[in-house]
């Protein structure tokens, strides 16, 4: 199988026309239009329903495509490895992440990371959903809760402390929790479908149920919330530090229990072979980190 006509494949579907993948690979139109002819021949299968405006991949090119993308990667691979020097990272990085996360961490360490490696494309998928990362061909995802799925690989990148907030009018108002007791007597403002917040005490788990008058599917809502008054939250340290130096909320300590972390991670589709550019991407979530 020839790879520069897997390659035309990838990119056609990556921008969406054939021309684009044309221009993009330094290819004229008819040479792209050979090029995936002939792999579509070689596989005897229709790879790409196009038209006069619009290119999509066919049932067969769906299930083609993790494969073309994987053959690329090897590739790029096996010169990554033979000339390390060779130029930085290249190809397409696909990354998903939390929404909260990809916005606060992720998304502003990228542009550092793709000037250090400008043959680099990145495609974030942000999403509060857990995606299969193995149907979708995503080469990492960045997760913050417990791992369930036996098929995938995870390397745990860094802690992450919870912390309790509240903003000031709402604690001058109602008081300030001293024991994890009291929550049950104040507005808990939590994710959608969450009845119990995950606490420590004396390093054993245990759980205290919440309630309140909000619940809320994205942390940024249940945040807002928070800032506006309206109750205390549980979030993750990285999402609200820069609120707590500004004074817009305020931590609360109990005096006997602190909120559970939950590490992050990063999951890998397989073990076998972690790309240089998933390296160095872990690599730079790292850093931010901290």
């Amino acid at each position: 199988m020839n790879l520069s006509d897997v390659q035309v494949f990838v990119e056609a579907v990556r921008v969406g026309s054939l021309a684009g993948a044309a221009r993009k690979l330094g290819l004229t139109a008819m040479s792209a239009s050979r090029s995936l002819g002939a792999l579509e021949a070689e596989l005897g299968a229709r790879l790409l329903h196009r038209t006069t405006r619009s290119l999509s991949p066919s049932s067969d090119g769906e299930v083609f495509l993790p494969y073309a993308q994987a053959l690329l990667e090897g590739q790029a691979n096996a010169l990554a490895d033979l000339h390390p020097d060779g130029g930085g990272l290249s190809g397409q990085l696909r990354i998903t992440a939390s929404t909260a996360f990809g916005r606060r961490v992720v998304a502003p360490l990228l542009p550092a990371f793709m000037a250090e490696h400008p043959r680099l494309h990145v495609d974030l998928h942000t999403t509060d959903e857990q995606v299969d990362i193995v149907a979708q061909g995503i080469d990492v995802a960045i997760r913050i809760a417990p791992l369930r799925d036996n098929r995938l690989v995870a390397r745990r990148l860094a802690d992450n402390p919870r912390v309790l907030i509240a903003s000031s009018a709402y604690l001058q108002q109602r008081g300030q929790p001293q024991l994890l007791s009291d929550l049950a007597a104040h507005e808990c403002l939590a994710a959608s479908g969450t009845r119990h917040w995950a606490f420590l005490r004396e390093g054993k788990p245990l759980r205290q149920r919440v309630a309140g008058r909000l619940t809320a599917s994205s942390v940024e809502a249940v945040y807002e919330a928070c800032a506006g008054g309206l109750g205390i939250a549980n979030l993750s340290q990285w999402y609200v530090r820069d609120a707590l130096a500004r004074g817009d909320v305020q931590a609360i300590t109990l005096d006997d229990a602190a909120p559970e972390p939950l590490d992050i991670w990063a999951v890998y589709p397989s073990a076998s072979r972690v790309p240089p550019k998933v390296r160095a991407f872990v690599a730079a979530v790292q850093d931010a980190l901290g």
